[in-house]
């Protein structure tokens, strides 16, 4: 199994202190940082551009930050995420006329790209997406707002992907994003999940390391079972 890692969703941070927020969860043990782009056309909600992510990297943020795209069209907005500095960009099938020619333009402008399934859709990865992508995410709520809680079936979904990966051998991450907390994280992790997005199970406590520990000890145990 690959490096568990955790991925805060800045969607929960308090953005008045935006910086402090994504300083406080990374040196409280968070790995990546991910960004939710919405832009209330793909889904009912409006949140962040490439801007907010370009003043991170300025403000001296290093870490990996992934930003899943929910806008349509995608192909507008995945130079300026690069641009901006994110290292990851997953984008919805549905969301570009050409997939296969969006992801690999995500990787020739020197991002890694992601692809992402909704809890309706069906996973579909064919050999020629499985030799370009370098991240899978499965959406474990709709998207569009958080807090949402954690929809079990996309655990079946979970599996099927990490059948997928093992069966390409390509290092590709298996994320997953919706409502995961301390108590589910560790289904998710035991379906072959090794990427975690959690913001309100983070941001929506008072001690960001414990909660960090305790996410990262429940995958750990998952795995050893």
């Amino acid at each position: 199994m690959s490096e568990i890692i955790i991925a805060p969703s800045i969607l929960s941070a308090d953005f008045a202190r935006l910086v402090e927020e994504v300083e406080e969860v990374l040196n409280a043990g968070a790995d990546w940082v991910h960004f939710d782009v919405m832009d209330n056309h793909y889904v009912p909600n409006l949140t962040i551009g490439p801007p907010v992510l370009s003043a991170l990297r300025k403000s001296g943020i290093s870490a990996t930050i992934d930003a899943h795209l929910m806008v349509s069209p995608a192909d507008r907005l995945i130079g300026d995420f690069i641009e901006a500095g994110a290292d990851y960009v997953s984008i919805h099938p549905g969301t570009t006329e050409n997939l296969e020619a969006s992801l690999l333009r995500i990787k020739s402008e020197g991002a890694k790209a992601g692809i992402v399934f909704n809890p309706d859709e069906e996973l579909d990865l064919p050999d020629s997406l499985t030799e370009i992508v370098d991240l899978i995410l499965i959406m474990s709520v709709y998207p569009g707002f958080g807090g949402q809680s954690f929809i079990d079936t996309s655990l079946d979904k979970v599996e099927a992907a990490r059948t997928v990966i093992d069966r390409c051998e390509r290092p590709i991450r298996l994320q997953v994003d919706g409502g995961i907390k301390s108590s589910n994280i560790g289904e998710a992790a035991k379906a072959g999940a090794d990427t975690f997005v959690a913001g309100t199970a983070i941001f929506g406590t008072s001690d960001y390391a414990a909660t960090i520990k305790e996410l990262k000890q429940k995958v750990a145990e998952a795995n050893d079972a």
